[in-house]
């Protein structure tokens, strides 16, 4: 399987660093598995979002959408779970 190039929205590096760090540690590397494995175990397509989906990284919310045809990637947001479905 060919390899997904993973692209940050602007206001992904913002949520970065407004996460505590050992956290950014784990989102980056769930974030570096979706360029082997865009749908991994646990990912869940978000109903009423058009094709995003939501990975889980402990409390925060890895919000991303992908384009197999591309080999595409698109990090939308990377938030707390009370706070990452707002404003999709």
């Amino acid at each position: 399987m060919a390899s997904f190039k993973v692209i940050l929205k602007p206001a992904v590096e913002k949520d970065l660093r407004a996460l505590p760090q050992p956290v950014v540690a784990r989102v980056w590397r769930k974030i570096e598995e979706l360029q082997n494995e865009p749908m991994p175990r646990g990912s869940l397509k978000l109903e009423g979002a058009g094709e995003l989906h939501r990975i889980r990284v402990g409390d925060y919310r890895i919000i991303y959408g992908f384009d197999p045809n591309r080999l595409e990637v698109v990090i939308h947001n990377v938030r707390h779970r009370r706070d990452s479905y707002r404003r999709l």
